[in-house]
């Protein structure tokens, strides 16, 4: 069975080639040694500094004013004797405005296999922010995701709340948010299989969320992102799991485990869906 794979990495190794041919020409000369020195002090300068401001993030803390965020992109494709691929796309949108900030997260991926769709979902998350002092922030957040292939096909949850800054070392950073809101939800099954049975849900919900942040490496970080949303029909559990290595000030590698839980899924349906990813990512 013939069988390729296609990762970002390929663009990431691309860029980094052409980067290392125009430091070697920029080194050719007289001081061409001391200049490829200076080049490379640069370069560990620049992915310290992009790390210490993951690191730093914090509500609004360590963002730039303005707009700012990060893209990334996996991708697999198979073909001969089966015909398959899967796409995940990935982004991190921020815009600060004095105290105030909007990010917007989305996670999205796609598979198929001889012509018939295997996964389809979107994770998402919108939040504002307002910074109260460099330990405690409030927010009013917009969270969901939607899913053909899971028992719950739409889950939104909107809230206002409080953050908190537990930990925060050059190493780690421990952040925890809770609030409460209201809960909308659909189930992905025919109700006319039994006309009794409610297709959907709404009702008073409490969120809790947990940003976890380490440093393992100059470059290397480890995080965990976790949220959980608790109603009386369900309670779900998102946590993303990941490690990023930068490679140039704006590439970094990351490799995740994203994985939703609910503990009422309806009949014939697990509870537990993961998505594990290697993906190349753009910051800007």
């Amino acid at each position: 069975m013939k069988k390729t794979t296609i990762l970002g990495t390929a663009a990431a190794v691309a860029l980094l080639s052409a980067g290392t041919a125009a430091y070697a020409q920029q080194g050719i000369g007289a001081t061409g040694a001391l200049d490829a020195d200076q080049q490379n002090e640069d370069l560990i300068d620049a992915i310290e500094d992009d790390a210490e401001r993951d690191l730093d993030r914090f509500g609004n803390t360590g963002l730039p004013q303005g707009l700012s965020g990060s893209f990334a992109l996996r991708a697999n494709l198979q073909d001969g004797n089966t015909d398959a691929y899967d796409l995940g796309i990935g982004t991190d949108l921020n815009y600060l405005f004095g105290p105030n900030g909007i990010e917007l997260q989305l996670n999205y991926s796609y598979g198929e296999e001889d012509g018939t769709t295997t996964d389809e979902s979107l994770v998402y998350a919108l939040q504002y922010t307002r910074d109260i002092n460099p330990r405690l922030y409030g927010f009013a957040r917009l969270q969901g995701s939607f899913d053909e292939f899971s028992s719950f096909q739409s889950d939104t949850f909107l809230s206002f709340g409080a953050g908190y800054r537990v930990i925060a070392t050059e190493q780690t950073q421990w952040d925890v948010q809770a609030g409460v809101g209201y809960r909308y939800a659909e189930f992905n099954f025919d109700t006319a299989l039994d006309p009794l049975t409610d297709d959907s849900f709404d009702e008073p919900a409490i969120g809790i969320g947990s940003n976890y942040s380490q440093r393992l490496s100059p470059t290397m970080i480890l995080t965990n992102d976790t949220d959980i949303i608790y109603s009386d029909t369900d309670t779900v559990v998102f946590n993303d799991l990941a490690v990023s290595m930068s490679m140039t000030d704006s590439l970094s590698l990351r490799t995740s485990l994203l994985t939703e839980y609910h503990t009422d899924p309806q009949p014939g349906f697990e509870d537990t869906d993961n998505t594990l990813g290697v993906s190349v990512v753009y910051s800007y």
